[in-house]
């Protein structure tokens, strides 16, 4: 693996001799190189290790903030014309659109108390599903109706396979980066890409809808009764992929998630295609039913997955303050999300506060990389303690 500037993250050459010893009790563990203060080094309990971490200093800034990426600024340009088109022409509508916001954004971030991810990350994910996965969704799904000259086929057939597929892109850029270490990060960033797909495909329907007054159905239908739709079906792809990075398996195997994403997409628009139909609206009935149950049984399992990884994480407190010397209440507060709430919201200025979301998340990713085998992979771990000592030193 390499760092931003090119270079690898982690180095594996003999320590220098001769080799200073740390005292005979000293556990396993990273702890600053004592050839260079720069950098931190493994120490396995008996003797100094090749494995190193890289100074954060000196790795290279990325062109762009990590809110951004070159996808989402190439797809933000032609998207936010027409976003601003819709503010300037019917404000209403653009604001009605951003509803679902505050429904399902804080569902999310409840869902990821116990290993927060961070907030440029989420933003960028939100970002995708707006910009990349809208247009791409926008100008494919249009070409497909006038096409096949049908509305209806296009709702079927072409938008469960494109918004899916544009959607799953974001959770993909995560897992480049290095952003998703489990299930639960899967489920989270299904949920940011989809949730910023549903906004942008809210206000272009209600301002469409705004012109046939139907504004106030429309709103009701999708703001307010199915706002979890679009997190639900990619939920199965976000599901899929966690578990691939978990078992330290290959994308590729996280096929079936999108297979399901598209069939209940599909499954769901053709219901509502059939509503107005004879016997549709019964259809259509056990549908919604059925995505009710659905939804329901996601958030018993969410609060299960919660649950059991905030008991994991107890589990690892001592192994994880002992590993990378850190306090024990320190690494304790960090496990505990109304304590890292509170420690975080004492911090004197938006600097701190940046230094101690960028500690609290490296604690965090360590641990979770800890709980599935045990060890890690040793460049992964040096880049995360690099994370880690550039926090703390600053």
């Amino acid at each position: 693996m390499e760092s931003e500037s090119g270079q690898p993250s982690w180095v594996n050459t003999p320590a220098p001799q001769p080799t200073p010893m740390p005292a005979a009790a000293t556990p396993a563990g990273w702890y600053p190189d004592p050839w260079s203060q720069a950098v931190w080094r493994w120490f396995d309990g008996r003797h100094w290790t090749a494995h190193v971490s890289v100074a954060a200093a000196e790795a290279k800034k990325p062109r762009l903030p990590s809110f951004l990426s070159i996808p989402v600024l190439l797809a933000a340009i032609p998207s936010l014309g027409l976003l601003g088109y819709s503010l300037v022409t019917n404000p209403l509508t653009f604001v009605l659109g951003l509803v679902p916001l505050l429904i399902v954004g804080p569902v999310l971030i409840w869902m990821d108390r116990i290993e927060p991810e961070p907030w440029s990350s989420r933003l960028h994910t939100l970002l995708w599903g707006a910009f990349v996965a809208g247009l791409i969704s926008l100008v494919a799904n249009t070409a497909f109706a006038f096409g096949t000259g049908s509305e209806v086929l296009a709702a079927v057939i072409s938008a469960p396979i494109v918004e899916e597929i544009t959607k799953a892109g974001a959770i993909v850029w995560m897992v480049r980066r290095k952003e998703v270490d489990g299930i639960m990060d899967g489920l989270v960033y299904a949920g940011w890409s989809a949730l910023g797909f549903a906004v942008v495909e809210d206000i272009s329907y209600f301002y469409l809808a705004d012109e046939q007054d139907l504004l106030f159905e429309t709103f009701i239908a999708r703001a307010l009764f199915t706002p979890f739709a679009h997190p639900l079906f990619t939920a199965w792809t976000g599901l899929a992929i966690g578990i691939a990075i978990r078992k330290r398996k290959s994308l590729l195997t996280a096929w079936w998630g999108l297979v399901l994403a598209i069939g209940s997409h599909a499954l769901w628009n053709g219901s509502l295609s059939l509503a107005e139909t004879e016997g549709g609206a019964v259809v259509t009935g056990v549908v919604i039913i059925g995505f009710i149950v659905l939804f329901i049984a996601t958030i018993v399992g969410v609060i299960i997955l919660r649950r059991r990884d905030a008991q994991r994480l107890g589990e690892l407190l001592p192994h994880i303050a002992a590993r990378y010397n850190i306090a024990p209440d320190r690494a304790a507060m960090f496990m505990n999300s109304s304590a890292r709430r509170s420690a975080r919201k004492a911090l004197p200025n938006s600097d701190a506060k940046r230094r101690f979301d960028d500690e609290a998340s490296a604690v965090a990713r360590l641990a979770a990389m800890l709980d599935h085998d045990g060890t890690g992979a040793p460049e992964h771990e040096a880049r995360l303690v690099s994370q880690l000592v550039a926090a703390r030193e600053e």
